[in-house]
């Protein structure tokens, strides 16, 4: 396995990204909360130069969700895909959901698990569980 793909829920933007990912967590913040309407969302990691983003309408977004932080979604569909930041420069986030073939690993921990949705149930998995 060499390489890993996937799209948005309308199928208007495709990405292809070169294997091997850099890790694979479990995001807990209120930020991913909010722009996914759910109570956790799960991002894999590459080095931004792995990725290759096919837009052919430019249907690619980036909204600013805090200072230095960008999330990257489909304008037709609303799907988010990507998130990038002066945090990590260089990397590439993306929303595991939306590939649509294996990844070379499954998630590693939890993340901003002190900003976990109280009313969302968390089975004790085994993986770590990091405050943000």
């Amino acid at each position: 396995m060499t390489h890993a793909s996937g799209q948005c829920l309308c199928g208007d933007l495709r990405f292809d990204a070169r294997l091997p990912s850099k890790w694979m967590a479990h995001c807990h913040c209120s930020l991913c909360q909010r722009a996914h309407g759910a109570g956790v969302v799960t991002w894999v990691g590459f080095e931004a130069g792995q990725v290759d983003v096919q837009d052919p309408l430019g249907r690619l977004h980036w909204y600013e969700s805090t200072p230095g932080a960008e999330r990257g979604f489909c304008s037709r569909c609303g799907s988010t895909l990507f998130f990038r930041s002066a945090r990590w420069p260089g990397e590439l986030h993306i929303v595991r959901a939306n590939f649509d073939t294996p990844l070379d690993r499954e998630p590693q921990l939890h993340v901003f698990y002190d900003t976990h949705a109280p009313w969302l149930p968390t089975a004790d998995d085994g993986l770590p569980r990091k405050g943000g």
